[in-house]
């Protein structure tokens, strides 16, 4: 099982991705966790980091496979709009679910006060995370479609008023279901 928790920066997608693992007894593959040498070496959206990005993702879906078929695996992303590299990233993860299915997404959102707030939590320097409120305003005001809104196993989930907790028990409750 994949499940793919896709939202804008600052709803909370690592903070219930990380509950959410240890409820269904899985692996989580943070979506820094890919990008932080990408981050750290090459300028942002450049050629080399974009494969640097490509080369990284690789490596954690080919230790993906390696995993028994029975551990899920919870995915964080940020994928909008219409663009192809993006594309191309969301591809390679639905390919991702048909290998390990079910894919499971879970478009993840909050209100813009609650995105706010979040997003200017000094805990998400430790990621190298926006924390630019403007950045909220801006992904709320014109949204991109999230992909994976055609995907079968679609959850639209606010958790503006959910604990991490709640949010990630109500999202294995039905990932479980699936």
């Amino acid at each position: 099982m994949i499940i793919v928790l896709n939202g804008y920066p600052g709803v909370g997608k690592l903070t219930i991705g990380r509950k959410l693992a240890e409820i269904v007894k899985g692996r989580l593959l943070d979506i820094h966790t890919v990008y932080n040498l990408a981050f750290a070496l090459t300028e942002f959206k450049s050629p080399a980091f974009i494969a640097t990005v490509e080369q990284v993702e690789a490596i954690a879906h080919d230790l993906i496979h390696q995993l028994p078929d029975d551990v899920p695996v919870v995915l964080t992303t940020v994928l909008a709009g219409d663009d192809p590299w993006g594309n191309a990233e969301w591809d390679r993860i639905v390919q991702l679910g048909k290998d390990r299915p079910p894919l499971c997404v879970v478009h993840v959102a909050c209100s813009l006060d609650e995105n706010i707030v979040r997003i200017q939590s000094a805990e998400r320097d430790m990621k190298r995370k926006p924390r630019d409120p403007e950045m909220a305003r801006r992904n709320q005001l014109g949204a991109k479609v999230l992909a994976g809104i055609d995907q079968p196993n679609l959850l639209e989930l606010d958790v503006t008023a959910l604990t991490p907790e709640q949010a990630a028990q109500a999202i294995a409750d039905w990932s479980g279901a699936v």
